[in-house]
């Protein structure tokens, strides 16, 4: 695979180097076939040492990384037929969160997520994957009409949170996602939400609530970021790097505390130093999942749904 473009990661660097170098030596011709899968094997040496002493912050830091793949790259991937829907019906569209209908091997299914930019220009138009109060309201539009045809629904989760700004405020940012929870504790369909990058808030929550949740490897969720929580308790985000573990966020940590159901590998690295891999992996984990739920009566499906959320509060007596 090519060494993925940057800005690279501090601790991804030493793999970085030795990828450019195994290229440099692939584009002379100076080197054999043995010399090669030699280098590719120490690379996958280094990246599986690398990846075994990851911090939740490198966790955070690797869901934030450049070029990994956003909800559409997904939907490209692993869907077909895809068709995307536009407007809440009520104050306009919204470019952070994508809706539309598409087919999952033989299955039709319904899509929301939300989408940040590749470059200025489009993360701008995307507001960086911050959905206004209009994008929670798209989402719902598409997911009553997914139940009204019996159709499945797969959430992409991937915000550092719903956009805060006033004109956000004055339209009820947080009556949509109030109103996105509730109505999702009872769709009558089957819903399944996969944390693939950042999953912030009640940004993240607004499409997240469903019968099975879950997270690529490298994803975090939670209800703040850490340099935010960082600032409300210091003033400032310098505790933002040991506040990242103390907060439970990352994947393995919320596996545990029974938060998500399932945590979806990625290659060596993260997900964007191969995304066709993963591609190919959340495709066959999405096709699994959707198959088990399909299975299932709808009146149980409901029953285990709101069984789930509450049992997942935990309490501690002091």
């Amino acid at each position: 695979m090519p060494v993925p473009k940057g800005p690279h990661l501090e601790f991804e660097q030493p793999v970085v180097e030795l990828a450019m170098k195994i290229e440099d030596l692939l584009k002379t011709g100076t080197i054999t076939d043995s010399d090669v899968k030699s280098l590719q094997g120490k690379k996958e040496a280094l990246q599986k040492k690398i990846s075994a002493k990851l911090t939740s912050w490198n966790r955070i830091e690797l869901a934030r990384r450049a070029g990994r793949p956003f909800t559409l790259d997904y939907v490209k991937s692993i869907f077909t037929d895809f068709v995307e829907l536009h407007g809440d019906r009520r104050f306009g569209d919204d470019p952070a969160m994508v809706c539309g209908l598409a087919r999952l091997g033989d299955q039709s299914v319904m899509i929301v997520g939300q989408q940040k930019g590749r470059d200025t220009k489009e993360s701008i138009r995307r507001n960086f994957g911050m959905a206004n109060p209009e994008g929670y309201r798209k989402a719902l539009r598409c997911m009553i009409m997914a139940e009204k045809f019996g159709l499945p629904v797969i959430s992409f989760i991937d915000t550092p949170g719903a956009f805060p700004g006033l004109g956000a405020e004055e339209r009820g940012q947080g009556e949509a996602i109030a109103v996105n929870l509730m109505e999702m504790a009872v769709l009558r369909v089957p819903i399944l939400a996969v944390v693939i990058g950042e999953g912030a808030s009640g940004g993240a929550l607004g499409i997240g609530v469903g019968d099975r949740l879950l997270m690529l490897e490298n994803a975090w969720y939670g209800v703040i970021s850490p340099e935010s929580c960082s600032a409300i308790l210091w003033g400032d985000s310098s505790k933002k790097q040991e506040l990242s573990g103390t907060m439970k966020i990352t994947a393995d940590d919320l596996k545990a505390l029974g938060v998500i159901d399932r945590i979806v590998p990625e290659p060596l690295g993260g997900a964007h130093w191969d995304p066709e891999a993963m591609y190919e992996t959340l495709g066959a984990v999405l096709r699994e999942e959707i198959a088990k739920l399909q299975g299932v009566n709808i009146d149980a499906l409901l029953r285990k749904r709101a069984e789930k959320y509450a049992a997942m509060a935990k309490f501690a007596e002091k």
